[in-house]
């Protein structure tokens, strides 16, 4: 164990050097460190440690998604396509409705019962049909129901990502919680109100006809198949509009504001079956208006003037420059599939991150120290030796996070703290075992070769033990509980390869040079 083959002296300098380079910019002013970024290639050590929402200070938003509302449109979609083919069948039914998630008829000829049944498994296998006597009830099953849950989930969390990507904030953290919640953690948003604004809406984007003879209708005598709107452009306007849509959002594959007459407007262009049906609306209703409506609510509703063939258009409206970004970010990320709904809010100060960072750097070096000075007057010349390696397993802990680009929170900092305080655990079995061996007489080389190789056995086994907790934590853990286990899975990695390795090389080296009769342990 004493003896290091030259690969292994070469590989442990590399690691070392290669540590402390890609630690160093935690220590370099933020300016210094912006500068590399802008002009130093990827590879380059430019990159410093994440700091969580608990550090840097920014919005923790908890979200509800009405999943409920998924469904109900998906079962009253059922409801018109279930009127739509018995009707096609020539079969008669009375008293179709939904009520509680579950679509209800009565047929007026029981002989057409199986005829029924067959025409609603043909449109959807999954549906859970029952008779009585000629009423019949129809739901989804559970498993249909589930997945159709989950999918909504799993789409919101995706539109969620993408606005709050399209806003440049950095490392946000988005995660599922429950059945129908999602946890937002935004670091370093200085705007948490102007967040909440783009998660808030649901940004389904439609163009429908507006029916200008009854414009002056009240709620209470709209023409059927249209309904009433409230309208941006006046306050207090409502406008009247076709229920039918003729181009929806999903057709839509950029968003972009833009400026016209010195006017900011949000310029659209459809795929080519939005393309083909925008053209159409505007080349069949030249001198007419049609309604640009938003979450329904019209925003916009001019008069055709001409054709719009080329698979683009303009939103007008009454926009400043900050909105007609906003509206083109939304309509970019995509519609959300149900409405959401903040729960819980919470905004931490960029003053509060910054004590706790204080807090966490004080604790560390109060901890440091302590540390140094036990093991210094515990074992001497050997226990600087263990110094020094723990120095560089802090370096190598920050060079790890700063390389994966990790998140650090308070709790992280705790486990950075517990790894300062663990990692000289391993050369504490090893010192121990050469103080041992130095008083049975043996020789200085033969004492740290047997501390070496009779303390590796149980360094591993304490820190594959260790390593395993911290692994479950991550596994089974979240958000603060997720960070602690990141850095103390760093922590033991970095405390075994230093007290293994780079103590071990400079035991050696240290007693190659000096030759000593006793070892000042």
């Amino acid at each position: 164990m004493v003896y290091l083959e030259r690969w292994k002296v070469i590989l442990i300098v590399v690691v070392c050097v290669l540590g402390v380079f890609y630690a160093l910019p935690n220590a370099l002013p933020s300016q210094t460190v912006t500068w590399l970024q802008g002009h130093t290639p990827s590879f380059f050590p430019n990159q410093t440690v994440n700091l969580g929402l608990d550090l840097r200070g920014g919005s923790h938003l908890l979200l509800d998604v009405a999943t409920d509302t998924v469904l109900d449109e998906h079962m009253q979609s059922l409801v018109d396509q279930t009127r739509t083919e018995l009707r096609g069948a020539k079969i008669g039914y009375t008293d179709l409705g939904l009520s509680n998630g579950t679509i209800h008829f009565h047929l007026t000829d029981a002989t057409q019962n199986d005829k029924a049944k067959e025409v609603l498994q043909d449109m959807d296998r999954l549906l859970v049909i029952t008779e009585t006597n000629g009423d019949f009830s129809v739901h989804l099953s559970d498993a249909e129901l589930a997945d159709r849950t989950r999918s909504a989930m799993d789409q919101s969390i995706e539109i969620v990502r993408r606005r709050i990507d399209e806003t440049g904030t950095r490392e946000p953290s988005i995660q599922r919680q429950g059945d129908s919640r999602i946890l937002v953690q935004l670091p370093g948003v200085d705007d948490p109100e102007r967040i909440k604004n783009l998660l808030g809406q649901t940004a389904k984007l439609t163009f429908r006809l507006v029916d200008e003879s009854a414009s002056g209708a009240d709620a209470a005598h709209v023409p059927p198949g249209e309904e009433l709107l409230p309208s941006n452009e006046i306050d207090g306007l409502s406008i009247v509009v076709q229920k039918r849509v003729i181009v929806s959002g999903d057709t839509l594959v950029d968003a972009q504001p833009s400026f016209q007459e010195g006017q900011p407007d949000v310029a659209l262009k459809f795929d080519s079956v939005g393309g083909r049906r925008f053209g159409e609306l505007t080349r069949q209703n030249v001198g007419h208006r049609f309604a640009i409506v938003l979450d329904n609510k019209v925003i916009s509703a001019p008069v055709i003037r001409e054709p719009i063939m080329g698979g683009s258009g303009v939103i007008t409206g009454h926009f400043t420059a900050q909105s007609a970004q906003d509206l083109a970010l939304l309509l970019r990320a995509g519609a959300l599939p149900a409405p959401i709904k903040i729960l819980e809010e919470r905004t931490v100060g960029p003053g509060l991150g910054a004590d706790s960072i204080k807090a966490g750097a004080a604790a560390s070096v109060v901890g440091l120290g302590l540390v140094v000075v036990f093991f210094v007057m515990a074992y001497g010349l050997l226990g600087v030796f263990g110094v020094i390696a723990l120095l560089f397993n802090i370096a190598l802990v920050f060079a790890v996070l700063s390389i994966l680009q990790a998140t650090l929170t308070l709790p992280g900092i705790a486990g950075i703290v517990l790894t300062i305080a663990t990692a000289l655990d391993a050369n504490v079995l090893v010192f121990e075992r050469i103080r041992e061996e130095q008083r049975l007489g043996r020789s200085p080389v033969s004492s740290i070769d047997a501390g070496y190789s009779r303390a590796l056995s149980a360094i591993i086994d304490a820190n594959m033990t260790t390593l395993i907790a911290a692994i479950l934590l991550y596994m089974f853990g979240s958000g603060p509980v997720k960070g602690f286990a990141v850095t103390l899975t760093i922590g033991i990695i970095t405390s075994i390869f230093s007290a293994i390795m780079i103590t071990r090389l400079i035991v050696v080296t240290w007693l190659r040079a000096t030759k000593p009769k006793v070892i000042p342990i």
